[in-house]
């Protein structure tokens, strides 16, 4: 059986999947991990705005318990990183060095009393 948290992320990052669809951009893939070499991280998103990749970092919350907090603080400066890291070697691995790119986040309030979810995008979040 999966612990809660896990499956609250994974919800989240499904609800963060289908916020995207809906906002025009094309998902290429989810839960992306190098596979070759010493693993270096994961990318929750990788998603197609036109012509910009964009990379994203999935945060979720359970509603009832945290909210009043902002699930993107828990993106630090070492997540930041190892994303940095992982959408590099995507890049590498798939020849598109030179395609445009973005970083961006996704926060995610899951509401299980009224079935719902709160969703906050962050554009550019190396910026």
């Amino acid at each position: 059986m999966p612990n809660l948290k896990s499956t609250v992320g994974q919800l989240g990052e499904e609800v963060a999947a289908d916020f995207l669809k809906r906002n025009g951009l094309k998902i290429i893939e989810m839960n992306y991990k190098n596979r070759f070499g010493r693993r270096l991280g994961e990318i929750d998103i990788i998603a197609q705005d036109k012509n910009e990749f964009v990379f994203v970092e999935v945060k979720t919350r359970n509603f009832s318990t945290y909210q009043n907090t902002l699930p993107e603080e828990n993106i630090t400066r070492a997540k930041l990183h190892k994303l940095s890291k992982i959408a590099n070697q995507y890049l590498y691995q798939n020849r598109l060095l030179d395609a445009s790119y973005r970083f961006d986040a996704i926060s995610v309030w899951l509401d299980n009393n009224k079935k719902m979810a709160k969703i906050k995008h962050i554009r550019n979040i190396f910026l």
